[in-house]
């Protein structure tokens, strides 16, 4: 039960996540005009990963997509990048994770099949993840610099501050979602390692023969002729051994003596 439930959370969580991602990448506030000097603007502008939006006090918006790609950062690109990358690992995790729900049956499926199921989407959440906070993060770092480089450049008088941008509430929606989908990543694996079927353990059982214990030795055969040379191993019930002479010698009994 608890191995469902810990899948179905992280099914949960990293729904949220990959579904944060598409939002963050389509929202349009990932940096927006510091209004820090000057709160009272006639023009409010803000910027995204596909455009930028110019927003007038009459409450007038007016958005231009980026219409060319070479023209743009290699950094920025990059965040784009990460963020596509992360996106479509997400949606490949979640339709691996649907098929993997222990509370699902499709037809034969084993326990085995749906723990590796269930290990690959975790992993795929683990990547989608770390893509989508390492984007963010990528973007939140031109953003420092570029607001340092301006702000040192309005105290030398010149440029002004109404050039520069501050962080936007996408980049914290991207955190966020790139922090569920990791936890939700994590939570699969975990969830793994409970579907997958214990070893079953058999008993060593002996078997003891009903008849007496018979050792067989291997050796070489000895196959006798049937003519012995000494007399000693073919003696039997009945048979004495005939006496000595004095010179040491046996006397056999002829056959007079049995007359």
């Amino acid at each position: 039960m608890s191995t469902t439930i810990c899948q179905v959370m992280g099914f949960l969580v990293s729904l949220l996540g990959v579904g944060g991602s598409i939002m963050a990448t389509a929202m349009d506030t990932w940096s927006t005009q510091d209004l820090y000097d000057n709160p009272v603007t006639a023009v409010f502008q803000y910027q995204g990963l596909w455009r930028s939006c110019v927003r007038q006090s009459s409450g007038f918006t007016e958005c231009r997509p980026y219409f060319t790609i070479l023209g743009l950062p290699a950094m920025f690109q990059a965040v784009r990048a990460l963020m596509i990358v992360g996106i479509v690992l997400g949606i490949l995790g979640l339709l691996v994770c649907i098929f993997a729900l222990k509370c699902i049956r499709i037809g034969s499926m084993e326990d085995t099949a749906k723990a590796n199921m269930t290990l690959t989407s975790g992993i795929m959440f683990i990547i989608a993840g770390l893509c989508a906070i390492t984007g963010v993060s990528v973007f939140a770092n031109m953003l420092v610099t570029n607001f340092w480089m301006s702000t040192t450049s309005m105290f030398q008088g010149m440029q002004n501050v109404q050039n520069r941008y501050t962080f936007g509430s996408a980049l914290f929606v991207g955190w966020v979602a790139g922090g569920l989908a990791l936890v939700g990543g994590i939570m699969m694996c975990l969830a793994c390692k409970g579907l997958v079927p214990e070893e079953s353990r058999y008993k060593a059982v002996s078997y003891n023969a009903s008849g007496r214990n018979i050792s067989y030795r291997t050796g070489p055969y000895k196959v006798g002729s049937g003519y012995e040379a000494d007399p000693k191993t073919r003696k039997g019930v009945g048979y004495e051994e005939p006496p000595r002479s004095e010179d040491g010698r046996r006397s056999y009994p002829s056959k007079y003596d049995y007359v």
